[in-house]
């Protein structure tokens, strides 16, 4: 089973800005309603930027059993995220959990 169906500490920590092109009204795939505009050229995740920060896609409980809702429509910095590197191991540490390298899964 994979880190990020278990986990979601990712989408729970970190800001989530992308490009405008990325937007499903403008050729990408991320959808327009579960984003804000930053300025014209950059657009946000919707509630990646409060306290705390919680992705508007993400479903169920941080370090249970969670999913993205447009995982396969998720904007580029998403996909940048690798399960048990340096900013996913930041990220469980925010929430209390493990290293994902030190799981035994």
């Amino acid at each position: 089973m994979s880190a990020c169906t278990t986990c979601g500490a990712c989408c729970a920590s970190f800001r989530v800005d992308f490009a405008v092109q990325e937007l499903d009204d403008r050729g990408g795939s991320v959808p327009v309603g579960l984003s804000e505009e930053v300025n014209p050229a950059l657009w946000r995740m919707r509630g990646t930027d409060h306290l705390p920060s919680r992705c508007a896609a993400l479903t169920g409980k941080i370090g249970g059993s969670v999913a993205c809702g447009i995982y396969e429509w998720r904007p580029a910095p998403c996909r940048e995220f690798s399960e048990g590197d340096a900013a996913c191991n930041m990220a469980r540490a925010r929430h209390g959990l493990p290293p994902w390298n030190a799981q035994s899964g």
